[in-house]
């Protein structure tokens, strides 16, 4: 009887550990696809909101990344953390910004959590890629302006480099600094002059 016992308790547990197993890849795959009904299924039964792949990538980098904002509110909703990144150093808005989802970002502003740590920011990504709409969301909602990437670069040189002059006036609208200047001692003008960007220098006044 006492082995019977034994055996019925491992099955137990095994079949308990598949389960949970099972849900860990439901929930990354629900993430991944923006399935928000079957998500909702996997929080209420318990799963982690900030479950991570063997990438670091949380449910919430998952599903901002090909964004899904329905799948994003929910997971905030549940309080899973925007500002948690994978192994490559992007978090949930840094991604969605940088890849102009901008229903994705507007859930992100909407939620008042914070979206910035230290180092790149989902205002850097959106600057880099002349994001526009995104970046003026951002900026309402909050972003520091003037934050400095790893290599001193601000939202407004990255702006300026690549030759994107709205975003470049809408960080300017907002009292971004222009006279600021990144690791190799150049500003955003000098940026945008080294970059053929005549435009965007003469209205930084450089």
């Amino acid at each position: 009887m006492r082995s019977l016992i034994t055996v019925g308790l491992a099955l137990a547990l095994m079949s308990g550990g598949a389960a949970r197993a099972g849900s860990y890849e439901d929930a990354l795959d629900a993430a991944t696809s923006g399935q928000a009904g079957a998500l909702s299924q996997l929080l209420v039964r318990g799963i982690d909101p900030d479950t991570t792949d063997q990438n670091g990538n949380t449910l919430l980098i998952l599903a901002a990344r090909d964004g899904h904002a329905d799948a994003v509110a929910l997971l905030l909703k549940y309080h899973a953390s925007p500002t948690r990144k994978n192994q490559m150093g992007d978090s949930a808005p840094m991604l969605a910004a940088l890849r102009g989802h901008r229903a994705v970002i507007q859930q992100f502003v909407a939620s008042g959590m914070p979206l910035e740590s230290e180092g790149w920011t989902p205002l850097m990504y959106a600057a880099f890629e002349g994001h526009t709409d995104i970046a003026r969301d951002l900026i309402a909602g909050g972003a520091q302006l003037d934050a400095r990437a790893p290599n001193k670069a601000t939202p407004l040189m990255l702006a300026s480099r690549n030759g994107h002059i709205e975003v470049v006036r809408a960080l300017l609208a907002a009292g971004a600094d222009k006279t600021l200047r990144n690791d190799r001692g150049q500003s955003a003008a000098d940026w945008a002059r080294e970059n053929g960007n005549t435009d965007i220098a003469r209205l930084l006044g450089g």
